[in-house]
């Protein structure tokens, strides 16, 4: 088949399979048996005529007509696409209401990853990100990252009374082996987080070997702030710092 025709018969292929997907997100990924040129070539042609919408380098939106105009891609499904390639966790508030700390929806979505930068044209501009998590967090679980996440912020976030706040967190670590996975990944996390984490392996009376390892990682000259933990039983001995009396 000469070069021409062969270009138009792709064109073709993948002009026919976004007609017949309906509503949804297309990325390059998804030609993956197609030229790469011809791919670049033929999203940029339905861009430019209307039937797609692009969002970001290499995707794309084929929306419907609705009532109130074009519709707009759904929040989960561009998540799912981002985290094809990214590796996103949940944050803040988003983090307590997930733990069942909170049931409070932020106005401003809050996510945590370990690359440099997420494409804002896909998560929001306006959403709060914090980069550069450990690779070691990839291992995590949504569930054991929003737990680290929310003990590297101290439990601050919770909208639960102090004692309450740490006996749903002794209860969350000790369901579903979180808290061991948790310890594994400990090297990684700033020292604060790491005398925390012995000061609960310490209270749910869990891995000595942990705790040792823990312990000789920190500076014992160092306090740290644990927030609403500062009130476990063994946070002392932890170095944490004494809280403010009201």
């Amino acid at each position: 088949m000469p070069k021409a025709a062969k270009t138009r018969s792709t064109a073709s292929s993948i002009r026919l399979q976004i007609e017949r997907g309906g509503e949804r997100l297309w990325c390059h990924h998804d030609f993956r048996h197609q030229p790469f040129t011809a791919i670049a070539q033929t999203l940029s042609r339905l861009t430019r005529n209307g039937t797609l919408e692009r969002l970001s380098k290499g995707v794309y939106y084929r929306p419907r007509s609705t009532a109130f105009g074009p519709s707009r891609p759904s929040p989960t499904a561009i998540k799912k696409l981002v985290e094809r390639t990214k590796s996103i966790f949940p944050s803040g508030a988003a983090a307590a209401n997930l733990l069942g700390f909170s049931t409070q929806t932020p106005r401003r979505s809050e996510v945590a990853t370990s690359s440099l930068s997420l494409p804002r044209k896909l998560i929001g501009a306006e959403t709060h990100v914090h980069v550069r998590r450990p690779e070691a967090w990839k291992s995590l679980s949504e569930t054991e990252a929003a737990l680290l996440d929310f003990l590297r912020k101290g439990g601050k976030t919770s909208e639960l009374s102090v004692q309450r706040t740490i006996q749903k967190t002794l209860t969350l670590l000790e369901t579903d082996r979180h808290f061991e996975r948790l310890l594994k990944v400990s090297d990684s996390e700033p020292p604060r987080v790491r005398a925390l984490l012995g000061a609960l392996a310490e209270e749910l009376e869990r891995d000595p070997g942990a705790r040792t390892r823990l312990r000789a990682s920190l500076n014992p000259l160092s306090r740290f702030d644990f927030g609403e933990f500062a009130s476990l039983t063994h946070a002392r001995k932890w170095q944490a710092k004494e809280r403010p009396k009201t």
